[in-house]
């Protein structure tokens, strides 16, 4: 194997290999991942769905944006649909009334809901709790593995070369190219990028470029059975407008989070029992499930960067970020990909992206 390329990427979950897919036949690439096998931290422990309405106005745009991609798919890459139909019921009790009219604000495809529309569809609701519903009815699960797994082989197909178990050691610029140092020994590349998720820091700081203060947050999980007395096989996910749980039915279970964000270091992220149970409890609060056991459990990482806003851009001489997609990345990764892709190759962005540059530049930090 050559051990010069023309872009080398770090990190290979859903933003690297995404853009390793976008870059096309012709540049030589190397994706760089430290663990044994890609996708292990953010992208293989997402439940992710399509919520147009989710996040600030950058990402609503590339939420947008993203559209065409899931809806349209590519058979070449994706034999069967991306997106399955899902619906979100935003609901809140008295006390989170105000977080869900601030979650209205900018929304798009919003139906105001009655309590009565709202238990009909989910009558597991606690009707004293419930104080407003509103159904975002074109959210969809994203079928997230056929997505990472259909770039890489487009990615691979275009002659990238993926490495795993291949950290990156140190990086340093030296005539114009990175002389990048790993377990497996050197390579060098014309452009590096930063796709490293929560270690995107940690990643620049190693290739002597300013941090940007992306902060990991851990957020956790718990799979329920089901309850007895309901049928969910038609439930949408039910989201807290106030951000204390969402549920989502799945074969007979409740997928349950706490949707907490504890700031921590990067790590191989396991769940805190004191924070999933006071997040079970606050679900207990809202709904007539009575939470008997947990099958299982598991925790994640989600970074954001100061403002919330991904960063994506050159942020020093041949250094690329692709980093800060927060709970966003996987919904906004057609979006992203497609415009890092651009950028790095020195060519126009994608139709109506243009115009997110400088929200979306690392030199908006300074």
């Amino acid at each position: 194997m050559s051990a010069d390329f023309d872009i080398v990427i770090i990190g290979a979950g859903i933003a690297g290999v995404g853009l390793a897919a976008a870059l096309g036949p012709g540049p030589r690439v190397a994706i760089l991942e430290q663990e044994a096998r890609h996708g292990y931290h953010s992208t293989g422990r997402s439940a992710a769905i399509y919520i147009r309405n989710y996040g600030n106005a950058v990402i609503r745009t590339l939420n947008a944006a993203s559209a065409p991609l899931f809806e349209q798919g590519d058979a070449s890459l994706f034999p069967h649909p991306l997106l399955t139909p899902r619906g979100v019921l935003n609901v809140a009790d008295e006390e989170g009334l105000a977080r869900h009219e601030a979650m209205l604000e900018g929304s798009h495809g919003m139906e105001i809901l009655t309590r009565e529309q709202a238990l009909a569809m989910v009558p597991a609701l606690r009707p004293e709790k419930l104080a407003a519903a509103a159904y975002e009815r074109d959210a969809q699960d994203i079928d997230v593995s056929a997505l990472h797994e259909g770039w890489l082989r487009k990615a691979r197909a275009n002659g990238a070369t993926l490495m795993v178990g291949t950290p990156m050691l140190s990086a340093a610029r030296v005539g114009g190219r990175w002389q990048i140092e790993t377990p497996a020994g050197a390579l060098t590349a014309t452009t590096l990028v930063d796709a490293a998720g929560a270690w995107a820091d940690d990643v620049a700081t190693r290739a002597g470029i300013a941090p940007l203060g992306l902060q990991p947050m851990r957020r956790s999980i718990a799979v329920i059975p089901a309850p007895e007395a309901y049928d969910t096989a038609g439930w949408p996910l039910i989201a807290d407008s106030a951000e204390g749980w969402y549920a989502k039915p799945d074969a007979g279970r409740l997928y349950v989070s706490p949707t907490e964000e504890i700031p921590v270091d990067p790590h191989d992220a396991y769940v805190d029992d004191m924070v999933l149970a006071e997040g079970l409890w606050r679900f207990e609060q809202a709904v007539d499930v009575p939470i008997t056991r947990v099958e299982r459990s598991w925790a994640g990482l989600r970074t954001f960067a100061p403002d919330r806003t991904p960063v994506v851009g050159f942020g020093g001489d041949g250094f690329f970020w692709l980093a800060g997609q927060g709970g966003y990345g996987i919904q906004t990764s057609p979006a992203l990909s497609a415009l890092a892709a651009a950028l790095v190759k020195g060519e126009p962005p994608p139709d109506g992206l243009e115009a997110l540059l400088p929200a979306l530049s690392p030199k908006r930090f300074g």
